[in-house]
């Protein structure tokens, strides 16, 4: 402390006179003080008396934290849609495209009086009604099915007001989107089956209902805190899916008879009705007993759902994905260790095959997987087989990945290892690689015709299926080892805003290297030309190729022939002393 700085301390120490307490003012001090208004009062603590809270209206508090929302809006929906009115005009001309394949596909299936046209007309509904099932509990599941935000999580769930209102909006919406998100899907499916006008809505109905009264349950359930019931049920409609659609391939290939009986044409109308009758029941049910779910509970779908939309806005499923898995591994809590074994890049492999023991559940898609080709012949699609089977083997095979995954979005991690990117690669995909190689084995006979589908010489049914499985096995591996979209580069400017270039093509990763593959076997051309598409694709991801890393690696042993130029300039030279 300087000089001036204490001189000050002490002039002020000197001149300030000491001031009283209010509590001594009140006791009989200075009344002319600065708490000279406050003589009189009572400084001691006291509680507040026991008094009814003033009544709150859930309905204005929701308006509140709406109007904070969108007060904060620099634009409107209309106003972002009336920008992107070309990509609007767009899709719209791709919606009338598709809505003339699909009604030519109707004309067409609705003539048919074969096998296999009768049995996809007669089960393939079935099937999508326990598909959509299934999906929804698995949704509700991970979701819910009711949440509630971090703001209204500290806000509101600990305010005097009733949870049941404020729920009931959700619940609602959430039973809503259940109706409203499977009845467009099973109107494509259900004209592609050849339908009648009258089946169609049937269906539709039908399957819309179903999902509403399973979302619905699952609420319900919710608020017991049951989620083993919800796993049950969940299990059952996959497994009447499963069924339903291997009994339509066994029908294909002539193994088992369709016999449908006469009530079939009304069970969709009644199972509309049921479903119906139920959704009320369980919405009723539920929303009186919202007030039992705990904060815990709603504020976890809430966190959920806003990491979901922040990965959905970069267009990264593969975040999303991520997002996905690391909740699953927080719910089962903690797993057993193993001890590795081998040396080298032999460790990575075996470690992926422990993982296969420890977590076996992705068997379960991959052997839904293997039902694609059969069902493909069996609703008459043995055109578009190739690339159908090849994309679901992609999302098969994605969990099978996982090491990969992690080496490729960690770079620190993966130069650890004393291999070469191509060393890691190799390693990471032996394991996936062999599934394959066990799914084509198991999708050969439906390449080679035996289940209704086209008819193909063995040599011709193997490279066929060959070029199948390694279209799948290297759309997962382009799936998992893309890059992230870098912000920091020039964006594209469209009527929309300014988009990044790489964003675009995030939705395509995987289904491009399927296209690329089995594009030949479509269009006709020799199969030696996707085997060989196949080989090319494969050899680009194995090294892991990426422009910056190049130009970096460039740039550093540039630098690295600098500094030895500039050593070598800097020495001097020894001349040897001659001898005689």
């Amino acid at each position: 402390m300087s000089k001036k700085s204490r001189k000050l301390i002490r002039q002020q120490g000197a001149t300030a006179a000491p001031e009283a307490t209010p509590a001594a003012q009140a006791s009989g001090g200075d009344a002319q003080g600065p708490y000279a208004e406050y003589a009189d009062r009572d400084w001691n603590f006291h509680f507040l008396p026991d008094a009814d809270t003033d009544p709150a209206d859930e309905r204005a508090l929701h308006r509140l934290m709406q109007a904070w929302r969108h007060g904060r809006a620099s634009r409107t929906i209309g106003q972002v849609l009336g920008d992107a009115y070309f990509m609007i005009f767009s899709l719209a001309v791709i919606g009338a495209m598709v809505v003339n394949l699909v009604l030519t596909s109707q004309r067409g299936a609705a003539g048919c009086t074969t096998v296999a046209c009768q049995s996809s007309r007669g089960l393939l509904p079935w099937a999508l009604l326990f598909a959509v099932g299934t999906l929804t509990l698995v949704v509700a599941r991970i979701f819910g099915p009711v949440l509630a935000s971090a703001a209204e999580g500290f806000w509101l769930m600990d305010a005097p007001v009733s949870r049941s209102r404020l729920l009931g909006g959700r619940l609602r919406a959430a039973v809503l989107l259940a109706f409203l998100l499977p009845a467009p899907i099973a109107v494509l499916i259900t004209m592609l089956s050849g339908l009648p006008a009258s089946g169609v809505v049937a269906w539709t109905l039908a399957t819309a209902a179903f999902s509403a009264a399973l979302m619905a349950y699952a609420a319900f359930e919710q608020t017991a805190e049951r989620t083993w019931s919800v796993q049950v049920v969940q299990w059952i409609v996959a497994a009447l899916a499963t069924a339903v659609v291997v009994w339509l391939v066994l029908v294909s290939a002539g193994v088992a008879a369709l016999a449908l009986p006469g009530w079939a044409e009304q069970a969709p109308w009644a199972v509309a009705a049921a479903g119906v009758v139920v959704t009320l029941a369980f919405v009723v049910l539920t929303f009186r007993r919202l007030n039992l779910i705990r904060r815990a509970r709603l504020l976890s779908g809430g966190s959920l759902v806003s990491g979901m939309q922040g990965a959905m806005f970069a267009l990264d499923l593969g975040l999303a994905r991520d997002i996905l898995v690391e909740r699953e591994a927080v719910a089962r809590g903690h797993v057993k260790p193993t001890s590795g074994k081998g040396l080298g890049a032999t460790a990575l492999i075996w470690r992926d095959a422990q993982r296969l023991v420890r977590f076996p559940k992705p068997f379960l898609g991959l052997a839904a997987s293997a039902l694609v080709p059969y069902t493909a012949d069996a609703l008459g699609l043995g055109f578009f087989m190739p690339f159908l089977a090849a994309l679901a083997l992609v999302a098969a095979l994605i969990p099978f990945l996982g090491s990969l995954r992690v080496l490729s979005r960690t770079g620190g991690l993966a130069r650890t290892f004393p291999f070469s990117t191509a060393q890691i690669r190799n390693a990471t995909i032996v394991v996936p690689g062999l599934i394959a190689w066990v799914w084509a084995v198991a999708v050969f006979p439906a390449v080679l015709g035996l289940t209704g589908g086209p008819t193909r010489t063995v040599p011709d049914a193997l490279m066929v299926t060959i070029a199948m499985g390694a279209a799948g096995l290297l759309g997962a591996v382009r799936w998992q080892t893309a890059k992230q979209v870098d912000y920091n580069r020039p964006m594209m400017a469209t009527n929309a805003g300014g988009v990044q270039p790489s964003l675009i093509f995030n939705l395509f990763r995987g289904l491009d290297v399927v296209a690329a593959v089995t594009a030949p076997l479509i269009l006709g051309a020799p199969l030696w030309v996707s085997l060989a598409i196949a080989l090319v694709i494969y050899f680009l991801l194995r090294s892991g190729a990426n422009m910056e890393e190049m130009q970096e690696q460039a740039k550093e042993e540039r630098e690295a022939l600098e500094r030895e130029k500039a050593q070598r300039a800097g020495e001097k030279i020894k001349v040897r002393r001659p001898t005689r």
